[in-house]
């Protein structure tokens, strides 16, 4: 049974000077003292918050953002190109666009793909992936070939736009001048 030691170790006062919470004389310091405890980790804030709140209520929802982060940092969050504020925002647009679709894809073909990070995915999937593009009347139907997990890719990409017409959603997607979009697995 894991024991967690939640201590608030540093904070900041009013003036900004730093003090320690509690005070160091207030942590173990014997070894018999932390006999049972497997590892400490330590819980850094600049505020006065309820420490058991803290960690119980909002650390959760922050290390979803720390993982996003760490497995698609290699989408462009790792680095900026440039100071320009319209190219920015366009350029997290697509890393989110991106982020969003390889989600979706993480879920559908499952392990061990779903625990692979960005950089992980594109040399070990994207980068293998052949295939073409052709338009045929109002579709653009995208042909993969060699694909992995074939199978579970065609049962939700193939006749996509049949799909989305039986969930009552408009395949016609309206930046892609109105076309629908197919895939094919070969």
């Amino acid at each position: 049974m894991r024991k967690h030691v939640a201590l608030r170790t540093v904070g900041a006062t009013r003036t900004g000077q730093w003090q320690l919470w509690p005070p160091l004389e207030a942590i173990p310091q014997s070894p018999a003292l932390w006999a049972g405890i497997i590892y400490y980790q330590g819980f850094l804030g600049t505020v006065r918050l309820a420490e058991e709140q803290t960690l119980t209520k909002d650390y959760p929802q922050r290390w979803h953002v720390e993982e996003f982060f760490k497995f698609d940092e290699a989408l462009g969050w790792h680095r900026t190109g440039t100071l320009n504020l319209n190219i920015r925002y366009g350029q997290m647009t697509m890393a989110l666009l991106a982020q969003a679709a390889i989600y979706q894809l993480r879920q559908r073909i499952g392990p061990p793909v779903a625990q692979w990070d960005s950089a992980h995915l594109a040399r070990n999937l994207f980068q293998g992936l052949e295939g073409d593009i052709r338009v045929e009347q109002d579709t653009i139907v995208v042909t993969f070939y060699n694909a992995p997990n074939v199978e579970l890719l065609r049962a939700h990409y193939e006749n996509l736009p049949t799909k989305l017409q039986r969930q009552r959603v408009d395949p016609r997607i309206p930046w892609l001048y109105n076309f629908k979009l197919d895939f094919r697995f070969k």
